[in-house]
């Protein structure tokens, strides 16, 4: 078996900085397990037509690796994917990669104090985990009666099937989510006919992304401190949005008036409109940025259901009302499994015991990052991590530092093991529960993928991404139940100052 000290798994943002940055502090004992072929995660994965950032571009990138050479203000999917590409190799960390090497269990040895991971290429071990494997790295496929007997094609958008050619055929999109509101527009010039599925109207805000220009390129490359402040600009501008999140009322004074007026103004037709228009307070699901999607519903070859689906026939789809619509391909658009990852029944920590079995449909994270009885796991992009208002590359650099001074620490005091108090778990998760009550995400009056099987919001940080930063800028040993290396009694009560 294949040991290095460190483990990490996946190679979208997460994976890739984590490497980088041990790279960066000489640690070289390390590999990083990918499934794919390549790097690049989610930005990898989703290839569908129309596939973008909603971040602008100077901020979803690493502080680290600034990109002169971005395009547009927000990125398209094949620009993100090379730039992360274009990390791996030029900082050297490609050969660390293991490539179609899926992690199927990962499980804690308590008599060595290692992780053991079996992965589709063999066993590896090590002495420490950090989980990169995000929260959209696994499409949820929805539970339609018929769906697997459909003859035509079906797939998932984050599984997009480039061999099928949609023009002049009839497809289906379920879903008007994020990536759907991306896609209809670019399908529905080329299909004869376009339905569209939609379960619950999404807020939609106009869509500032525009070319950068080559001059604004050319000055980027020349001046990097320009683009530092253009990126400083833009995060600090972002963190106010938090406002409206943790105010609805201003949410619907300012930002939800803005998004009416553009419905209006995009939709003629009063009854369409009225179809479209959400009924719940905006931020309570994913606001979506979009300039071509209203116009492409209202197109004649487009027709929005609103009847929920009860079942798909070898050749359409039948909703509740009994109605049956001839169909050649489907596409799905409904989102990713964020609080039940499959992740959940495949680390187990000490004792045996299953992540899912610890959490019970509430994912739980000590700073998002460390859960009790799993010692020397790290997750990035972990329970209450996301963020509403700005960048989660913003959340997983500041994750990054803190699993850096941690091994620091770990390395200074002579530690094996380092595992968050139960009774430091407990307070962070009330705390989180405690800023999360009067925000538009519990009160807004809709039911969105933040929430778990509990109804508890443990998707989304409450606060700004500056106060989780001070949070993790270091490894507050204090709060960790600690093994000294070369001890040979369970994890003990070492008072660290």
């Amino acid at each position: 078996m294949t040991h290095h000290r460190i483990a990490i798994i996946g190679t979208g943002f997460a994976g890739l900085g984590t490497a980088v940055r041990l790279k960066e502090a000489g640690i070289e004992d390390f590999v990083v397990l990918e499934r794919a072929n390549d790097v690049g995660g989610t930005w990898r994965d989703n290839r569908y037509p129309g596939c973008q950032c909603d971040v602008p571009s100077h901020l979803y990138s690493f502080s680290f690796a600034p990109n002169p050479d971005w395009t547009r203000t927000f990125s398209l999917q094949p620009e993100i994917w090379e730039y992360l590409r274009g990390v791996a190799r030029d900082r050297g960390v490609l050969s660390h990669v293991r490539f179609d090497h899926e992690v199927q269990e990962a499980a804690w040895n308590e008599e060595e104090r290692r992780w053991v991971l079996q992965t589709s290429r063999g066993p590896y071990s090590a002495d420490v985990v950090v989980s990169g494997m995000g929260g959209l790295s696994e499409p949820r496929i929805p539970d339609i009666p018929g769906l697997e007997d459909f003859e035509g094609t079906a797939f998932h958008s984050a599984q997009w099937d480039d061999s099928v050619d949609l023009a002049g055929r009839r497809v289906a999109v379920v879903g008007t989510g994020a990536s759907a509101i991306q896609i209809v527009p670019h399908v529905q010039p080329k299909v004869a006919e376009l339905q569209l599925y939609q379960r619950t109207p999404a807020w939609i805000m106009p869509h500032p992304d525009r070319p950068i220009t080559a001059g604004e390129r050319r000055a980027y490359h020349r001046l990097p401190a320009l683009q530092r402040a253009m990126r400083g600009a833009i995060y600090w501008a972002r963190e106010t949005f938090i406002l409206g999140f943790r105010h609805p009322g201003l949410q619907r004074r300012g930002p939800q008036r803005i998004a009416l007026r553009h419905l209006r103004t995009q939709v003629r037709d009063p009854e369409l409109r009225r179809r479209l228009r959400p009924r719940y307070t905006m931020g309570c699901k994913r606001v979506l940025l979009s300039n071509d999607f209203y116009p492409a519903v209202a197109e004649p070859n487009v027709e929005l259901i609103t009847e929920g689906i009860r079942e798909v026939t070898r050749t359409g789809i039948v909703t509740a009302d009994g109605t049956e619509r001839p169909v050649d391909v489907i596409v799905l658009g409904t989102g990713f499994k964020i609080t039940d990852q499959p992740a959940t029944e495949r680390v187990r920590g000490r004792g045996g015991r299953l992540l899912g079995e610890v959490w019970n449909g509430s994912p739980r994270a000590y700073n998002g990052t460390t859960v009790p009885g799993f010692p020397n796991l790290f997750m990035l992009l972990g329970p209450s991590t996301g963020l509403g208002h700005n960048s989660v590359v913003f959340m997983i650099e500041s994750q990054i530092a803190y699993v850096m001074d941690a091994l620091r620490q770990m390395d200074a005091h002579r530690l094996a093991t380092v595992e968050p108090r139960e009774e430091a778990e407990r307070a962070f998760a009330a705390e989180v529960d405690e800023h999360m009550k009067g925000t538009v995400w519990m009160q807004g009056g809709c039911a969105s993928w933040y929430l778990d099987a509990n109804g508890r919001n443990s998707t989304l940080w409450p606060g700004t991404s500056w106060s989780f930063r001070r949070r993790t800028r270091r490894f507050d040993l204090a709060n960790y139940v600690t093994t000294p290396a070369g001890s040979t009694r369970p994890a003990e009560e070492v008072v660290h100052a």
